[in-house]
């Protein structure tokens, strides 16, 4: 155990009490809706990243609107991910919107940074982002950032072993009447990871995503260290925090 440094990516989630046994094998049908509305919003996301690339690269700075456009498909993604096959954690059908809902059980956020690195943003999302997309093909399931990126198109990781997980607490809701806590806590974790990679990839931040498993549906600063190897001869990986004094 080791104690984590806030990240600028907060991924939260309550779990819902009293879920349906059964609702959960219609939700593919029943969030259709959101998926061609995510398919349109992911292509709309790629054209703005690519902006935002630029304006990093000659400013330093990601324009606050461009942002919130982002992290707004962002937190949409995962509020379907959440209701459906990225954790089945609720039945309360999600908003179509881009703002974040209060009383909706899933959130996320990302701080918006006051300054980006120009360097940084030429190698950071492809290049420095590699080992996290191998990470995310295991959790995720499929290739890489290839696969990563059709599946966050579609508002939910149905394969990997987030997709394994899901399917093992969908069986023992149907056959209890209960949402493993400890399968919750675990899912949550792997796609805390997943949302983190995404927006470093997508350049809203330039703190190297750690390779941490934060699990619970909250952020803590408590957290359990897969690994984190040093970089060749000892520098530190872009966005490592150093220690004072």
């Amino acid at each position: 155990m080791s104690v984590g440094s806030a990240y600028p990516v907060r991924v939260e989630a309550t779990l819902d009490q009293g879920l349906s046994r059964w609702l959960w094998m219609i939700k593919w049908l029943l969030a259709v809706p959101h998926y061609v509305v995510l398919f349109f919003l992911w292509v709309t996301f790629a054209f703005v990243s690519v902006g935002a690339f630029f304006a990093i690269l000659f400013t330093g700075r990601y324009p606050p609107s461009l942002f919130e456009f982002n992290v707004g498909v962002l937190r949409w993604s995962w509020r379907v991910a959440y209701y459906s096959y990225g954790a089945l954690g609720t039945d309360r059908y999600p908003p179509f919107t881009l703002r974040d809902i209060p009383d909706y059980p899933a959130h996320l956020d990302v701080d918006h940074p006051e300054h980006l690195s120009r360097p940084l943003v030429l190698v950071k999302w492809w290049l420095l982002a590699v080992p996290h997309y191998l990470v995310v093909a295991v959790f995720a399931g499929g290739g890489a950032w290839a696969a990563f990126q059709t599946d966050r198109n579609s508002g939910g990781w149905g394969g990997g072993l987030i997709g394994l997980l899901v399917l093992i607490a969908a069986v023992v809701l149907t056959v209890t009447g209960r949402y493993p806590r400890q399968i919750f806590d675990f899912v949550l974790g792997l796609n805390r990871w997943v949302l983190r990679v995404a927006a470093y990839a997508a350049l809203m931040t330039d703190e190297y995503p750690p390779f941490r498993l934060d699990m619970g549906g909250t952020e803590s600063p408590g957290s359990v260290v897969l690994t984190s190897p040093p970089a060749p001869g000892g520098v530190p990986m872009p966005g490592d925090r150093q220690p004072n004094g």
